[in-house]
């Protein structure tokens, strides 16, 4: 059956939810912090009142919701297409790292929002948990089809690796990948956000480096996969940002 058609008044109420999201957006990129939303400020610049458009949204921690559920959105649409079907494990995870930065760059706002400090007294829904969850199964494909490292001296890793198996992955979706593999996404995940948070935040101002060496070196090390090579990295991951 087809999409449902919309009526008038649907149509029109979706619009200005759409307008209020925008001038959300701005605020948010102005001020950046959500927890300064001002869902008055907006009614002022729409030209409506107040009361006006809590019919739309009923209070802050809805729009702020429908905001975060966005940047999800666009970021785990943003790395599953960059993902290539059915390449190695490191040409998906580069790819992954690539597409990360290159979005948390093109809207550090919407980046911060839901990387950034927490809004005081809000919870996200369970929702975006379920879209940031997209993101971290790509990884953990990825590390679970990979060649097992040769077994180190790695003391704190082995630790970790028996704690996982312990039963504490609840942070892994359900992935039945062997702990080492949980272990490599997850330590992946945390190193490229370190350097892209910092990065994002304006940390690296002044210091005299180039963010986008810094991290392709993060990515390389992160992934420490056999084959791995620099000459293997994408062109986009090793230039400039």
């Amino acid at each position: 059956m087809g999409e449902a058609v919309r009526s008038p008044r649907e149509r029109y109420r979706e619009q200005v939810r759409d307008e209020v999201k925008t001038h959300a957006w701005a605020q948010v990129a102005i001020t950046g912090a959500a927890a300064a939303l001002s869902l008055n400020a907006i009614a002022r610049q729409m030209g409506i009142s107040g009361p006006a458009l809590y019919r739309y949204f009923r209070n802050r921690d809805e729009l702020i919701t429908e905001l975060v559920l966005d940047a999800y959105r666009d970021l785990s649409a943003t790395c599953r297409s960059a993902v290539p079907r059915g390449g190695p494990p490191r040409a998906r995870l580069t790819a992954v790292a690539t597409a990360l930065r290159q979005w948390a760059l093109a809207a550090p706002h919407r980046y911060l929002l839901i990387y950034g400090t927490p809004v005081p007294g809000y919870q996200a829904p369970p929702e975006a948990t379920e879209l940031a969850a997209t993101v971290m199964t790509i990884l953990l494909d990825a590390f679970a089809e990979a060649e097992t490292p040769a077994a180190g001296s790695a003391v704190a890793a082995a630790a970790f690796d028996r704690h996982l198996e312990e039963g504490h992955r609840s942070w892994a979706v359900g992935h039945p990948a062997r702990p080492d593999a949980l272990r490599r996404a997850l330590a992946f995940w945390t190193r490229l956000h370190g350097v892209v948070s910092l990065e994002v935040a304006g940390h690296f101002t002044g210091m005299g480096f180039d963010p986008a060496l810094l991290y392709a070196a993060e990515v390389e090390a992160a992934i420490g996969l056999p084959g791995w090579s620099p000459d293997s990295q994408p062109r986009m991951l090793r230039q400039r940002g």
